[in-house]
């Protein structure tokens, strides 16, 4: 399952910021079991707990902050300051505002290294494209449909039996921890899809048992999964992102 303390933080910092929740359950919401620690929040020496962060935006003005998972060729949504793009693009993650841009660091399963980025000064950037919850599930409806039939033509099921009964139960409800509890329900059920989905590339996208994928079938499977790859990756930003209507 992967991990996006970023949509966490995006998340629940801008729920507490238009004051949807308390400072305390934002912060208890990000913090959990695990130790956070800020570098480089401006106007701090050294490392500072995240709830610092969370004062540090409110104190600046901030509103919002967004998810965004940028990977090579596409970085929109990170702002042009030193060293934001090579942080987030090893992370695969940043929660951007328009003060204050952050990138996690996990550190194993008790810790998490943030590093803050002034964006002071930074040209700011149109604000991102974002269509409709349900235009974004369908798109991703479309996606699996097509990952599907190209899983089948590969014969994945035969070496990763997990794959059919994960893509069978995209339609159940699923529980998904993270996020407010106003969040739109179709946030919350575009989420566990992406999630489910995401499980279901990361074994597709593991050679078979044996080298029984060739080359040749690895990179077909990779080039018709990458559709897929795109979808999910707008799928959890977009349920990061949305704002409920009050």
């Amino acid at each position: 399952m992967h991990d996006f303390p970023a949509g966490r933080f995006a998340v629940w910092s801008t729920a507490w910021l238009t004051g949807r929740v308390p400072y305390d359950d934002a912060l208890d919401a990000l913090v959990g079991d695990a130790a956070h620690r800020v570098a480089g929040l401006p106007g701090s020496e050294g490392t500072v707990p995240l709830g610092w962060a969370l004062s540090a935006l409110r104190g600046s003005g901030e509103r919002r902050l967004r998810l965004v998972l940028p990977v090579p060729g596409d970085v929109r949504g990170l702002p042009r300051v030193p060293g934001l793009t090579e942080a987030a693009l090893e992370a695969g993650q940043a929660a951007v505002g328009e003060r204050l841009a952050l990138v996690p660091e996990p550190l194993g399963p008790e810790a998490v290294e943030w590093t803050a980025f002034d964006l002071t000064g930074a040209p700011l950037l149109p604000p991102p494209p974002e269509g409709s919850l349900r235009a974004v599930a369908g798109a991703l409806d479309l996606a699996v449909g097509d990952a599907a039939r190209t899983l089948a033509g590969l014969d994945l099921a035969r070496w990763h039996p997990e794959v059919p009964a994960l893509l069978a139960g995209l339609s159940a409800g699923v529980q998904v921890p993270g996020l407010p509890p106003d969040a739109d329900p179709v946030a919350v059920s575009l989420l566990a899809r992406a999630q489910r989905l995401a499980r279901v590339l990361d074994l597709a996208l593991t050679d078979a048992p044996g080298g029984a994928v060739t080359h040749r079938q690895a990179a077909a499977r990779d080039e018709a999964l990458r559709p897929l790859a795109d979808a999910v990756r707008a799928a959890v930003s977009a349920a990061h992102n949305a704002v409920p209507r009050p």
